[in-house]
């Protein structure tokens, strides 16, 4: 299958006003209240994710199979926070993005990631035979 749909340079945000549970404290990734790393990269995926389903055949999804990231700088609660996506390369049905984030302060995050398109049936039904069938 050829994925010429998806184009190099394409580009995604997702934004987030910070609340508690969106902390280090409240995620137990630290204990400090402020956006915690793990929450930067739930909205740099979801970005990545919905650029990627967009140019996707119905049959298809993109799923996360690699991040390299820097946490840069602190975000207190009440700030928001947009992460974006780039579409830097497409390799077969490899998807690699430049992921950046920013609070009203500048920015607090940068890095790559990648994604693999998947047929989803084939990948939901791989995935659940290793469960032995009980799911």
């Amino acid at each position: 299958m050829n994925f010429e749909n998806l184009k190099v340079g394409e580009k995604n945000f997702v934004e987030l006003l910070v609340t508690e549970s969106d902390t280090a404290l409240a995620m137990k990734s630290g204990s400090l209240k402020v956006l915690a790393t793990p929450k930067i990269i739930c909205l740099v995926e979801e970005a990545a994710a919905n650029l990627a389903e967009q140019f996707l055949p119905a049959e298809y999804t993109s799923v996360g199979t690699s991040l390299n990231v820097n946490h840069i700088a602190p975000t207190p609660i009440g700030l928001k926070v947009r992460a974006e996506v780039e579409l830097v390369k497409v390799d077969g049905r490899k998807l690699i993005f430049d992921v950046k984030a920013f609070d009203d302060a500048g920015e607090i995050f940068n890095g790559t990631h990648e994604r693999f398109i998947v047929n989803r049936e084939k990948f939901q039904a791989k995935a659940n035979s290793k469960g032995g069938g009980k799911i």
